[in-house]
């Protein structure tokens, strides 16, 4: 028999076909979720990251373990990929999309070994989440008072550090979301005009807001006052530095005034750019590039206190917190690019000195991390990057959802209810989605030490007690008892929920949707070493 002229193409390449494809794809899924299953909710245990130098991290942070763990498998890529999008978007339940991903896919597996096709699963996965999607809006409510915020944002980050620290951490978040929360911008504002910066000691209770820039800075000339209550402001995006040939080149010097007329000149343009800046009233200069020594006593000689060398990150905050226009060129200042800034002071702290400069607006703000280690301080950075987020996009938007895994055990029983109304295979579908959304509440039991199937019965039953409020009754991980999520102050924010059930459903459908991988095969290879030896000769 001849062989197929395509499968002749695909000799040197390993394939796995349909269900075959499929069973693979699902164990790496499991496999992942399984990684940070143990991590869900205020019970959730910590997991030690070791990288190949003996390094070591400790977090109970879910997009931190998958996206430092190597992963090889294309399926637990994506779904790494949604948890990605997940934080990006909502700042938290990256842990719950990449388990609820995989419960999704395991499911669809077993229907798939009872004949239902994967079309039909992923058309009724799509009804089961635009029904989801509608009933999370419908069950949502506002939250208005500043202790119901905090409450949700300490949701956010139960069982990731300890109390007393994300309390702290709330209260910070907070306040820094209401300062920028006015401020024109998207998502990203409050990444983008917050700066994090960790501090060698103390205790992370000690961490504190400032509200503008702080920066490990100390200013050129230590003759300068290290302090100041205010004044005019110029920032340069270059530098005030003698000039330099910008090529190789060899040039005959025949007198020995030729040089020496060079650096004068050099020295005469930046005297003269100096003269202008200190003209405009200028009494503090931000230099992002390098400033000469010979620029250095001009300044001072003005009566300009000056800083070199500053990111551009931080020169665009600066820019917020003073209202002064960023500039290229120091002749081409005007009166009209210079900010004003209120109080700049210097401090050393564990042996490094820092700058703090604060102004007028209230554009940019900067986070002082404090802690005993690095580990310490770069988990409480994490916890606040979590707490900031959603803080801030609470502001934007601020309906809840009920948390402890209420949420998902009412939407099983709405969904189980809607099947009803569902008619052919896509029946099962969509009854294999609801009973995927229970493995939350499953999984938030079985790290609090309880029996998972007990704890969702329960639930279940007790919901469907209570007409009225039954949607709120949810699992007290801390307690181990079900209860009114908002009588325990346990919210979940549902721009959260309503993304990681959208990405969850569009990861799973995106793993159903393969029916073939092709491996390349790979041979092992032997390096050339004559020719580099040749090469060498």
């Amino acid at each position: 028999m001849v062989q197929a002229e395509h499968d002749v193409a695909i000799q040197d390449t390993d394939r796995l076909e349909g269900r075959a494809a499929l069973v693979n794809n699902v164990k790496a899924a499991v496999a992942l979720a399984g990684a940070v299953r143990s991590t869900l909710g205020p019970r959730g245990l910590d997991k030690m990251l070791v990288d190949g130098g003996g390094g070591s991290l400790v977090t109970n942070d879910g997009v931190t373990v998958i996206e430092t763990a190597k992963v090889e498998h294309p399926t637990a890529r994506l779904l790494i990929s949604a948890s990605s999008s997940q934080d990006r978007a909502a700042r938290d339940g990256t842990t719950s999309t990449v388990v609820l991903t995989a419960e999704l896919l395991q499911n669809s597996l077993e229907l798939v070994r009872m004949g239902v096709h994967p079309s039909t699963i992923i058309s009724g996965y799509l009804l089961a989440e635009k029904e989801a999607v509608s009933e999370l809006e419908r069950i949502s409510r506002r939250v208005d008072s500043p202790d119901e915020m905090k409450s949700v944002v300490s949701t956010t980050l139960a069982g990731k550090i300890s109390s007393s620290l994300a309390s702290h951490i709330t209260g910070i978040a907070l306040e820094a979301s209401e300062i920028i929360s006015e401020e024109e911008g998207g998502d990203d504002l409050e990444r983008l005009r917050v700066k994090r910066l960790e501090v060698g000691g103390g205790l992370s209770t000690e961490s504190t807001l400032v509200k503008g820039l702080m920066i490990a800075k100390t200013r050129v000339d230590i003759g300068t006052p290290e302090s100041s209550m205010g004044g005019s402001v110029a920032i340069i995006d270059g530098g005030l530095e003698n000039a330099k040939l910008e090529m190789e080149a060899e040039i005959e010097v025949n007198s020995l005034g030729v040089l020496k007329g060079f650096h004068e000149r050099s020295i005469a343009n930046l005297k003269r750019s100096i003269d202008h800046i200190s003209s405009l009233g200028v009494t503090l200069l931000i230099v992002r590039e390098g400033i000469s020594d010979e620029a250095v006593s001009i300044i001072s000689d003005s009566g300009i206190t000056a800083y070199r060398r500053f990111e551009r990150s931080d020169l665009e905050l600066l820019s917020k917190i003073t209202g002064a226009r960023i500039i290229r060129d120091p002749l081409r200042i005007s009166e009209e690019d210079l900010g004003v800034f209120t109080n700049r002071r210097e401090q050393p702290i564990a042996g490094v000195t820092y700058t703090t400069i604060e102004g007028p607006e209230k554009g940019a703000l900067t986070v002082v991390f404090r802690g005993t280690s690095p580990q310490v301080r770069e988990e409480a950075v994490r916890a606040f990057d979590d707490a900031m987020g959603v803080s801030f996009r609470m502001v934007r938007d601020p309906r809840v959802v009920p948390g402890g895994g209420a949420i998902q055990t009412h939407l099983a029983r709405h969904i189980r209810s809607f099947a009803l109304g569902n008619p052919g295979r896509e029946q099962l579908a969509i009854e294999a989605y609801a009973a995927a959304l229970e493995v939350i509440p499953r999984t938030l039991a079985e790290n609090a030490g309880l029996d998972p199937i007990d704890v969702v019965l329960d639930l279940s039953a007790a919901q469907a007690s209570d007409l009225d409020n039954g949607s709120w009754i949810g699992l007290d991980a801390m307690t181990g008892k079900k209860s009114r999520m908002d009588e325990r102050g346990i919210f979940d924010p549902l721009f959260v929920t309503s993304h990681s059930i959208s990405g969850s459903t569009e990861a799973a459908i995106s793993v159903l949707r393969i029916n073939d991988v092709l491996w390349a095969k790979q041979d092992p290879t032997t390096p050339d070493w004559k020719d580099e030896e040749d090469q060498e000769d």
